[in-house]
């Protein structure tokens, strides 16, 4: 099975660059502490490394 990985934004977006909070909604985050499951795949990795200083990021299985 394809693998997900579990994204919740964990610091505020104030004060961020526009190109950080564009990336951080394009995950589908909308608030702090707010979670959500994406797919494993190059393009949502590239997204997570851009803002890795805003988000905490836990691997699932399935």
């Amino acid at each position: 099975m394809a693998k997900k990985v579990e994204i919740t934004l964990s610091r505020s977006l104030i004060g961020r660059p526009k190109d950080q909070r564009v990336t951080v909604n394009t995950l589908g985050l909308r608030q702090m502490h707010h979670t959500v499951v994406q797919e494993d795949n190059a393009a949502i990795r590239g997204m997570i490394n851009k803002v890795s200083h805003l988000l905490t990021v836990k691997e699932l299985d399935a």
